[in-house]
């Protein structure tokens, strides 16, 4: 506040003076307030000052420092006169001065504390116009309206304010109170002229009013909020009284519990359901809902409400109506129809065998629920296994299945999967455990009946986390899955009435006892009439319709598409043959579309102004053919006339089964001089190494026995054995016969029957063993134009599995004895 009482005027200040250095903000002149000192040099200073003339002077560090030095000081300062000091128990002193002028250093008389020094007085460059009036007006006017805005301002600092009649001290006070920097401060404290220490003032007061305008503006958003909270928390109370009332649910909680509970107690559980459906329940009402126990049961709670407990209703079985979505969906898969039809009708015999008496049962033991086995309502055979290589319509058939059954379908893939808590579920020991894809199935699908499709089966890996095959045993065994335990429902749920359709590649990665419990039904490749009559019926349309084609805009020529079959998509599936079908449709699209644009071009150029006699353009359509397929696949990545023939010596061709479908094989068989080596290339595994040993010893005893080789040509040459497309692995027991042949070939220097391909196994003594696979391997066969195939005599009765349009123009040779092989690939 100003001081109360004038300076005398015949009061002289001395030259020299002890310096306090200030830490906080500069003090002006004119003020009259409190200051703590506790620096213990400092208050030396004081004591000393008190004794003496009782004045100071205080300067501002420009850096805060424990021992400062003159040097840390600014040059401006104000000269001070204490007008009482009171001693602290910390022993410092706390003093009220009275501030007097402002100084400037001048000379240094003591650079450490404590610290004294010269100082020159500095009066005020007063400037007595009407533009210092008229500041002064406006200084004062704006500090009241921060001030009438500001608690802080006390009603004695407002009339001080007024009672200053000095310009230059009305800045000096006016600074001293304003919030600003305390290097603005001194800046203001070393500003001499009025006018200019005025204006800074003045800028620094419409600063602070923008600021406290920004704080009215938030101050009031929040108030706003505060009002909201309070009316919303006012409302919910009156709303929470009103349900009450009404016997209504008075919080989210309670609406919840009262759900599930409704929703338990249609179920009508009995036994150890009912009891942990009954505990959970009563554990979720004693919860308070932000601990985290209340999300693990509210969701586990979510769960078991959510799932089909209650039978389905009675299934309406149309045998007629299946075949016929099936013939819609899927051209072949004769295999697959069958079943489906062989499932219906063992259901529906059932159904009418025991006509009420199924149903009546369930109310009476279960009350709507399988809490035991019931055999009478069991599904016979419901765990099918789709083996066939990539891209035959495994995946799909299981949604045609669904519909034909009209149940509802849910796909998931387990293939790479190596935790066993995905089909099984995790503990429910933490928050975010979930159950296993088939409780997630059937709380989707939101039936106990639905038809379940797990692809990849062939594919999934174990690991530290479990083995998911293994898991895999309860869902797939109808001994066991009538009472399923999900390990995060940990209850039994019965998913024998599940439809379980897995798809699979190739058999030999799966496990045996997985094996064991499905039903195997192989999807060998398509032929080229075959793929013809899937590409016309399904998938022509399906790319025209997801490339934006009309079908009346493309038509495709019978030898067009057997082209593209035999040319450019010779795998066993149709994958690729749809994607090239994709590819051609892209670029008429182009065509289309361009010519759309031309034609549009061309009419705005036009100068002719009357449009209502234009006539309707043609719509633009192509006819595709043979030389169409090439211009837009390119050249035919497998030519016509490139056919794998064994025409040489020292050749025979071989029948394969991958996991890709039926392929022909090559083997090669040279002689050069040597000590009897025999050397195998082409990157065979084990197995086919064996089977080449075992060729070589048949070979050389049928050469020296039946055809009188001498025995000393075998000591004095190498034979090398070799499959071409050496960087794909081969391995499996069908080559014997095929490299015992090429051997013998070799040995004769004859060349094997054209035409002809082979397969099976050779034991030591000649004899011919089975092997698997055989419809893929004709179907490989009749792709490489192969007229005759020597099969073992065991696998005769696989020929009733191919289909007659496969074996048609295939002349079959079953054989027991390799001499039988001779008879047929190299006869006398």
């Amino acid at each position: 506040m100003p001081e109360q009482s004038m300076v005398p005027i015949d009061q002289m200040l001395p030259n020299k003076l002890p310096l306090v250095a200030l830490m906080g903000r500069p003090i002006f002149p004119g003020i009259f307030t409190p200051i703590m000192i506790g620096n213990p040099p400092d208050v030396k200073v004081i004591d000393d000052a008190v004794s003496g003339n009782a004045l100071i002077g205080l300067v501002m560090l420009k850096n805060e420092t424990e021992n400062p030095s003159i040097t840390d000081l600014y040059q401006v300062g104000t000269v001070a006169k204490i007008v009482k000091k009171i001693n602290l128990p910390d022993g410092g002193v706390n003093i009220f001065i009275s501030t007097l002028k402002r100084f400037r250093v001048k000379k240094t008389l003591h650079v450490q504390a404590p610290i004294a020094a010269a100082v020159e007085y500095i009066e005020d460059e007063e400037d007595n116009t009407s533009e210092v009036k008229a500041l002064t007006r406006a200084l004062i006017s704006e500090m009241k309206q921060i001030s009438e805005n500001n608690p802080l301002f006390s009603e004695e600092m407002r009339l001080n304010m007024i009672n200053i009649d000095h310009p230059g001290k009305i800045a000096d006070f006016i600074t001293s109170i304003l919030n600003i920097d305390k290097a603005e401060q001194q800046k203001i404290l070393e500003t001499i002229n009025v006018r200019k220490r005025m204006e800074q003032v003045l800028v620094f007061i419409k600063k602070e009013q923008e600021l406290l305008r920004i704080q009215k503006r938030i101050q009031k958003e929040i108030n706003e909020k505060i009002e909201k909270s309070q009316r919303d928390y006012f409302l919910k109370e009156e709303l929470k009284a009103i349900k009450s009332e009404l016997g209504m649910a008075t919080d989210a909680k309670s609406s919840e519990y009262q759900r599930f509970k409704d929703k338990i107690d249609a179920f009508k559980f009995e036994g150890e359901i009912k009891e942990t459906v009954e505990q959970e329940l009563e554990k979720f009402s004693l919860m308070e809902p932000n601990s985290g126990e209340f999300t693990v049961t509210r969701n586990y709670l979510d769960v078991i409400v959510n799932l089909p407990w209650n039978d389905p209703p009675p299934e309406v079985f149309d045998l007629a109506n299946a075949r016929i979505i099936l013939e819609e969906d899927h051209y072949g898969l004769k295999d697959v129809k069958n079943r489906i039809a062989e499932y219906l009708a063992v259901r529906k015999l059932k159904q009418h065998k025991q006509p009420g008496s199924q149903n009546q049962q369930q109310s009476k033991n279960h009350k709507g629920h399988t809490f035991g086995r019931s055999f009478d309502r069991f599904p016979v055979g419901s765990i099918v296994c789709l083996a066939g290589p990539p891209g035959v319509g495994k995946t799909s058939v299981g949604r045609s299945i669904a519909r034909a059954l009209g149940k509802e379908f849910f796909r998931f893939s387990v293939g790479g999967m190596r935790d066993e808590a995905e089909i099984k579920g995790h503990r429910r020991t933490y928050i975010g455990a979930m159950p296993g894809k088939i409780i997630q199935g059937l709380k989707i699908t939101k039936t106990r009946d639905p038809v379940f499709m797990i692809d990849e089966i062939d594919k999934m890996g174990t690991s530290y986390q479990g083995d998911p095959a293994s898991a895999l045993l309860e869902v797939l065994d109808p001994e066991q899955n009538y009472a399923f335990r999900d390990h995060y429902l940990d209850l039994p749920f019965d998913i024998s009435r599940v439809f379980f359709i897995v798809t699979a590649n190739t058999l030999d990665t799966i496990p045996a006892p997985l094996l064991d419990r499905m039903e195997i039904i192989e999807l060998p490749g398509y032929i080229d009439t075959e793929k013809f009559e899937i590409a016309r019926r399904y998938l022509v349309p399906k790319s025209l319709e997801k490339n934006g084609l009309k079908k009346s805009q493309v038509k495709y020529t019978k030898d067009s598409l057997y082209h593209i079959a035999n040319g450019y998509a010779r795998e066993a599936g149709v994958r690729n043959f749809e994607k090239n079908l994709d590819k051609i449709h892209r670029k008429l699209a182009i065509q289309i579309i361009e010519n759309e644009e031309s034609k549009s071009n061309i009419s705005d150029r036009s100068d002719i102004a009357d449009h209502s006699a234009e006539t309707p353009q043609p719509q633009l359509s192509f006819a595709v053919d043979k030389k169409t397929v090439e211009k837009y696949l390119g050249k035919p990545i497998f030519p016509e006339d490139v056919v794998k023939k064994a025409d040489k010596p020292g050749m025979s061709l071989g029948l394969a089964w991958t996991s890709m479908g039926g392929d022909t094989l090559i083997i090669e068989a040279v002689s050069s001089p040597g000590k009897g080596e025999l050397i195998l290339t082409g990157k065979m595994g084990e197995t086919m190494k064996e089977s080449a040993s075992i060729a070589m010893t048949v070979a050389r005893k049928a050469g020296i026995e039946k055809y009188s080789l001498p025995s000393e040509w075998f000591e004095k040459n190498q034979i090398h054995l070799h499959i071409p497309e050496g960087a794909t692995p081969k391995d499996g027991p069908s080559a014997g016969i095929t490299m015992a042949t090429a051997l013998l070939s070799l040995l004769r220097e004859k060349a094997v029957t054209d035409r002809l391909a082979m397969t099976g196994e050779l034991s030591l003594t000649g004899q011919v063993l089975p092997i698997g696979g055989l419809k893929e391997k004709t179907v490989a066969a009749r792709r490489n134009h192969v007229k005759d195939i020597i099969i073992p005599k065991q696998n005769l009765r696989d020929l009733d599995d191919i289909p007659d349009h496969v074996k048609k123009g295939i002349n079959f040779h079953p054989v027991e004895r390799f001499e039988e092989v001779l008879t047929v690939a190299l006869p006398d």
